[in-house]
């Protein structure tokens, strides 16, 4: 989950934005939260496999 449309109790301000000392602890909590790869967009993995996939087959075909 992204804090990008989380509304905040305390200020009723983004979460993103961080505007008040609750929203600024949510949104640190939530990045903790977060695993490595929760910060690339789907284009972005799909461009990453690409990459890994061309890999793969120049180096099965500098093998063969």
């Amino acid at each position: 989950m992204t804090c990008d449309h989380l509304v905040c109790a305390n200020c009723n301000g983004r979460v993103s934005d961080g505007r008040c000392s609750v929203c600024r602890a949510n949104r640190a909590r939530l990045q903790e939260q977060q695993g490595p790869f929760a910060a690339l967009s789907p284009a972005m993995l799909l461009a990453l496999l690409a990459g890994l996939l061309a890999v793969a087959l120049i180096a099965r075909q500098a093998l063969a």
